[in-house]
């Protein structure tokens, strides 16, 4: 009997540290876009691959569409650990750390070459950032360029004036304090909304959110391809989620990261010329905007380029520099 006891002791002991084994880590990832956004799911797919390929070591479930938590409030879940991983969009955390907002200076990079570039003389100070505040960074993705929409058409500088146009993050507001459009904050899930009810008739986004949200049923009428800027988003670990990893689980997430990333970059240029496509099709005027504009539009850049590096101080300063 004590043989048998002692046996069943080691047996239940072996299957209990099994089941520990099989368990693993589980990470919930805090998602704002619904899950047909093509960067909801690129995180998907990333958070798939990890969960099959790590042996049962760690689980990745996502939550889009802000179901676990909203755009706003998933920065602040990740780093006290309410959630262990996340995607944040980067230039909305400026009061954060001024280097997440470069990507959305207007005119400072008007390309997928050039936005690549400053990427990559930007990443190394925001990584540090990151880390100072608890957290890890694994990948980042652009949305398509970012043009102007507009429920009228807009000829002239004079146009913009008074214009209610939707901000999201103080580089949009000080964008319409230099052009004279009256700026309202409203969140992504909160576009169509705005537009129907008449709260704000402009602003400046992707064509692929125009073409999530259907725009042209609220009455917006006209797409200006202005190529702004080409904001990312940006996936972040909690640095003690990510220490209870071992060494062979995180350099898996890490490879897997830098595959979401090159993946992510693809769908951003295909939907760049897709979701302009869509626009149009749905029965928007797709265009350009007229010289005198677009001067106007380079030269608020250039002032908000300073203002940003004067904001950013030396290690700014040092980013423009790899930049450029």
């Amino acid at each position: 009997m004590k043989l048998l006891n002692k046996i069943l002791v080691i047996f239940f002991t072996l299957l209990f540290s099994t089941n520990l084994a099989i368990s693993g880590e589980k990470w919930d990832m805090a998602l704002a876009y619904g899950a047909g956004n093509f960067h909801s799911a690129n995180a998907t797919a990333f958070a798939k691959s990890v969960t099959e390929k790590s042996g049962g070591k760690l689980t990745i479930v996502t939550h889009p569409g802000g179901s676990l938590y909203k755009g706003g409030e998933i920065f602040r879940a990740v780093r006290t650990g309410q959630a262990q991983i996340g995607e944040r969009f980067m230039s909305a955390l400026g009061k954060e750390d001024p280097l997440l907002e470069v990507d959305s200076q207007p005119f400072l990079a008007t390309s997928y070459n050039d936005a690549m570039k400053l990427y990559k003389a930007s990443k190394p100070e925001i990584v540090k950032g990151l880390d100072a505040k608890g957290l890890v960074f694994l990948y980042a993705v652009p949305w398509p360029a970012q043009g102007l929409y507009s429920k009228k058409e807009i000829n002239s500088v004079a146009d913009l004036k008074g214009l209610k146009f939707r901000a999201y993050n103080s580089a949009t507001i000080r964008i319409a304090e230099l052009t004279g459009m009256a700026p309202t904050k409203i969140e992504a899930a909160e576009i169509s909304q705005a537009f129907s009810t008449g709260a704000v008739e402009s602003m400046i986004t992707s064509p692929t959110t125009g073409k999530n949200k259907k725009i042209w049923e609220n009455g917006v009428g006209y797409f200006y391809d202005i190529a702004a800027w080409f904001p990312k988003n940006m996936v972040i670990v909690n640095k003690d989620a990510w220490n209870k990893l071992d060494s062979a689980t995180q350099k898996l997430v890490m490879k897997e990261a830098a595959l979401a990333e090159r993946k992510g970059w693809d769908l951003s240029k295909k939907g760049n010329v897709a979701d302009k496509k869509a626009l149009a099709d749905a029965g928007m005027k797709v265009g350009k905007v007229n010289s005198a504009l677009q001067k106007h539009f380079q030269e608020v850049g250039a002032t908000m380029a300073k203002e940003w590096a004067d904001r950013a101080g030396s290690r700014g300063a040092g980013v423009l520099a790899a930049y450029r």
